[in-house]
């Protein structure tokens, strides 16, 4: 069936690039989460109607983390305004490979210049990884405190990343931290491998637990963790951002649909700065 969606003089100027990966049944999960369950309640040879039933946790996926996810007394999705799920802001270039931290110096060379109030997301190009893989979630790179300090000094207003989470994997509870530290991590085997290849210990690289999401959400900055899709298409560049999570009370997080928007005519300019 062909279906043609009606737009309006404004949206029809616009390009919208979703930077969100396809989700559904058997989405990448992190290692200790369930599997994603959707269920047809209702379907079209029984009753004419489609009606699915989801269980998920809400980290699923390309999603938010609330500043309450981690920091206990600090806003949960209910409590963040609307406006702070858009704005303006840039996709930054920072190559990375299998372990390698995003450092600030990294963050302060990179282009666009980032700028207080923006709504910064960093291809490190693992996005291409994401998987249900031990590669994606063992291997990534990412943040560390440094980052996330100088994301809390320069006053962003959210940051994201194409990785598995704010922080790199092994100062998270894949490494010897956290709910996950008396049994050497969710992944003792890449604590080992991690140790074998570069004769260091994790904890004397990676001391604390989570230092990137406590910089950043104890300043109420939050994060979005597995961005993707049209991420490559507007590296690079200065756009508008939108993602709206449920109206949930007392969320910590929320599966969401980001979106970056680019008005090539100028005509509707919601982004400033425009490119690099």
């Amino acid at each position: 069936m062909s279906f043609t969606w009606p737009l309006g003089e404004a949206e029809s100027n616009l390009e919208f690039y979703d930077l969100s990966h396809p989700w559904g049944h058997g989405v990448p999960a992190w290692p200790y989460f369930e599997d994603v369950k959707i269920e047809r309640l209702h379907n079209m040879a029984r009753s004419r109607v489609l009606t699915q039933k989801i269980t998920t946790v809400m980290h699923s996926g390309t999603h938010i983390d609330a500043p309450g996810h981690v920091i206990e007394g600090t806003p949960l999705l209910d409590e963040i305004p609307l406006s702070a799920f858009f704005g303006t802001g840039v996709v930054v270039s920072i190559p990375k490979k299998k372990w390698e931290v995003v450092t600030a110096e990294d963050l302060e060379n990179a282009t666009p210049q980032i700028r207080p109030g923006d709504i910064v997301i960093v291809n490190t190009g693992w996005h291409h990884k994401y998987a249900d893989s031990a590669e994606y979630y063992a291997y990534s790179p990412g943040f560390y405190k440094e980052a996330g300090e100088w994301f809390a000094a320069k006053g962003v207003k959210a940051v994201g990343t194409d990785t598995q989470a704010l922080d790199h994997p092994l100062a998270t509870s894949i490494g010897p931290h956290g709910p996950a530290e008396h049994l050497g991590g969710l992944l003792p085997w890449a604590v080992k491998e991690y140790e074998d290849e570069t004769g260091r210990q994790v904890l004397d690289d990676f001391p604390e637990w989570e230092p990137c999401h406590r910089a950043i959400l104890s300043e109420g900055i939050y994060g979005f963790e597995n961005v993707g899709g049209d991420l490559d298409k507007v590296t690079g560049k200065r756009v508008t951002f939108a993602a709206f999570p449920w109206r949930w009370v007392g969320g910590d997080g929320c599966i969401v649909r980001l979106v970056a928007i680019v008005d090539p005519s100028g005509a509707y300019r919601l982004e400033t700065g425009a490119a690099a």
